[in-house]
């Protein structure tokens, strides 16, 4: 894809003077789990930027808890059931509890995927009606960490930007659907995000 501008980090410490020229962090798809990867996620948090902590950096954090009140984490029920060492069950038998607990113990906000996406801080707690099956095709849930990264990019508080992403993202897969829910790849969601900003743009009387 040669629109995306790259930097290749061999150390860590050659992630600062990127932090330091960024407005936000999205870190997690892709990540792995080595050392190398948890001494980049340490750099990440030692940072004061929003960030969105997504997959392996999750079970990372999951591993070596810290807490951050400028953050989301996203996980799924197997990555959240890692956030609160318990199972993937136990957080399926009540969702909005496992959110609840999650953004209380890490700090931040928790959008708790799955059908009926949960976003939720220390007060507030929301709940998203769109989306289908089509949004567990693997990698759509990295889409939803960028547009979120995206938005607070653009100048979107962090609850703003995880409510406005998830939405996004659900119509994307809703609009999507119209020819079936199966059989997609996560890049062939994008197009059909773009329709949703434009939806969610006309909706409030913007051309």
């Amino acid at each position: 894809r040669p629109e995306l501008i790259v930097h290749g980090i061999e150390h860590a410490r050659q992630a600062r003077r990127l932090i330091q020229s960024a407005d936000v962090i999205a870190i997690g798809p892709g990540l792995g789990q080595s050392a190398w990867a948890s001494s980049l996620l340490s750099e990440a948090l030692d940072s004061s930027l929003p960030k969105i902590l997504d997959a392996d950096a999750l079970q990372l954090l999951a591993a070596d808890r810290s807490r951050d009140e400028n953050q989301v984490l996203t996980p799924h029920p197997g990555e959240a059931a890692a956030l609160l060492n318990v199972d993937s069950n136990t957080i399926q038998q009540d969702r909005f509890v496992a959110a609840d607990r999650i953004a209380g113990e890490y700090g931040g906000i928790c959008v708790l995927k799955g059908a009926g996406t949960i976003v939720a801080d220390a007060t507030t707690r929301f709940v998203c009606n769109q989306g289908n099956p089509a949004l567990a095709t693997a990698g759509t849930g990295d889409l939803l960490t960028g547009a979120i990264a995206s938005l607070i990019a653009q100048g979107l508080g962090t609850m703003d930007a995880a409510c406005a992403a998830v939405w996004i993202h659900a119509i994307a897969a809703d609009l999507i659907a119209r020819n079936g829910e199966r059989g997609w790849l996560a890049t062939e969601f994008l197009p059909y995000m773009r329709d949703a900003i434009h939806v969610l743009e006309l909706s409030n009387g913007h051309d």
